[in-house]
């Protein structure tokens, strides 16, 4: 047989395979953004005659002015753990999408063998097998084989796989998006805190004067001890309120730590150090509805899992038609080393293997059926996460607008109680009015102040809300490349047996 035979047949064979993938089609339903009807304004937007701003959400957390704020942030993306495993997401969605786009491409194998045997064939007349029986043979080849996707099966894979690693890209930015608002939201408590222990610690200072000059009073006989008892009391329950604020101060304190990837402790030296609450001067802007499907990578996520599951159902559709595949292989065999070039010692074969399901009980369409629910159940949770991201920046928006007013009617009751108990403790020293009217004014004031605090907290933390529920998140780069496990010695060594 000429040489030149099997290089002829090989390159018709490519040939029709290049014509069959040319001619290659898919099956089950090409993916598109379904449309949702969005509203056009926020409420509130609606007498606008001009387009509303675009919201800024690069770095939001910035224009809350407080520098150890900012520092944590960095901290928390670089060491937070949640941010780490969805890091590691990522890497395994792309080495998945690589294994998939490699079934696209032919299959090759090469095999060596040497064989050092006794046949037997040479028998002495006494029955013996003799030295002459002894052989060596020499083998090797390649293995090739290339499944043409007629239906892409193979092609729906490498969709559903990209689809998948966005959808991993996207996790990790909502992530980040989550961690941002969470580090920021346990800070202001942290301040908020700190700022109530400071209050309750002034406060129940001038109610203990405040006690030291009824017992004065007691002793000359012009007050009854009641009003020293009161007076005590009223201190005392001022104090009271101190422990359980410690308590949640350690706790929001712990908790940044652990969101910064370190033990609970690793920022209570560097967070007990009083700090202002932070305050954002202006709202952010919030655009238009439309916005929130672009910037929410919940979102964005959502319809990538959409994207996937609906690649997945031209892939088990694809199943239940004919696959085809060309195999093909070059062996040469030989005594001795050098045998195996010569062209006497080299076979070879090829040739296409049609496989048609012909009855598999119904599973085939069932898997089908699998995928199709299994899309619809995406695209359900696709548009409840729209919705979902409507409703959170309505919340948001509507919680930050009255909170501010909150605050504004109780700094007016702050004020007012204040001069009510600097008047009152005047009247009373002079004898111009009754005890019972200074500790009502200490206890309206104490609680007027404590309850500004915490709407300013409130303040600080809706306007954490409303950004996160617009998509403001890290949108810095993150290295996903680096693991958190780097293995050594991975290469061909002696296994060492672990007891």
């Amino acid at each position: 047989m000429p040489r030149g035979r099997p290089a002829s047949g090989f390159a018709r064979a490519g040939a029709l395979a290049l014509a069959a993938c040319l001619a290659a089609c898919s099956v089950g339903p090409d993916y598109a953004t379904p449309p949702f009807d969005m509203p056009a304004r926020w409420s509130g937007q609606q007498g606008m005659k001009k387009e509303p701003a675009p919201p800024q959400l690069a770095h939001w957390w910035e224009r809350m002015r407080d520098p150890t704020l900012n520092a944590l942030i960095a901290t928390a993306v670089e060491g937070n753990l949640d941010v780490a495993g969805a890091k590691a997401n990522i890497r395994a969605a792309r080495a998945t999408y690589r294994q998939q786009v490699g079934a696209l491409f032919p299959q090759v194998d090469f095999s060596a063998s040497a064989t050092r045997g006794q046949n037997g064939s040479r028998v002495g007349s006494g029955g013996d097998i003799t030295v002459g029986g002894l052989y060596t043979d020499y083998q090797s080849g390649f293995d090739a084989s290339w499944e043409l996707d007629l239906f892409g099966a193979n092609r729906r894979g490498v969709e559903a796989a990209g689809y998948a690693a966005q959808s991993a890209e996207d996790e990790l930015r909502a992530t980040l998006l989550t961690l941002v608002g969470d580090v920021a939201s346990n800070y202001v408590a942290a301040r908020g805190y700190q700022a109530r222990i400071a209050l309750a610690q002034r406060t129940a200072a001038s109610q203990r004067e405040t006690a030291a000059l009824t017992r004065t009073k007691l002793e000359a006989g012009a007050v009854s001890a009641v009003d020293l008892s009161n007076a005590t009391g009223l201190a005392a329950s001022t104090e009271a309120n101190i422990p359980e604020l410690r308590a949640q101060l350690a706790q929001s304190i712990h908790r940044l730590s652990v969101l910064t990837g370190q033990p609970p402790s690793a920022l209570a030296d560097r967070l007990n150090r009083s700090g202002p609450i932070p305050s954002p001067r202006a709202s952010p802007a919030k655009g238009v509805p439309a916005d929130v499907l672009r910037n929410r990578p919940d979102v964005r996520q959502a319809e990538r899992t959409l994207a996937q599951s609906t690649a997945l159902i031209g892939q088990a559709e694809a199943a239940r038609y004919p696959a085809v595949s060309l195999t093909g292989n070059i062996n040469t065999d030989g005594t001795k080393i050098g045998d195996l070039v010569r062209g006497s010692a080299i076979s070879w074969s090829y040739g296409p293997t049609l496989s048609v399901p012909v009855f598999t009980g119904g599973q085939l369409k069932a898997a089908v059926e699998v995928a199709q629910a299994q899309r619809d159940q995406n695209f359900l949770a696709y548009h409840a996460s729209i919705l979902t991201a409507l409703e959170d920046v309505e919340n948001a928006s509507v919680a930050l607008n009255q909170e501010r007013a909150k605050a504004g009617k109780l700094s007016q009751a702050t004020s007012a109680y204040r001069d009510a108990t600097r008047l009152s403790r005047s009247l009373y020293q002079n004898g111009s009015t009754s005890f019972l009217e200074v500790l009502d004014a200490e206890r309206s004031l104490y609680s007027a102040e404590d309850s500004l605090l915490v709407s300013q907290v409130a303040i600080a933390t809706n306007y954490i809300a409303l950004n996160k529920a617009l998509g403001g998140g890290w949108d810095g780069a993150v290295d996903v490349t680096t693991p958190a496990v780097v293995d050594e010695n991975t290469g061909p060594h002696f296994s060492q047996l672990q007891p």
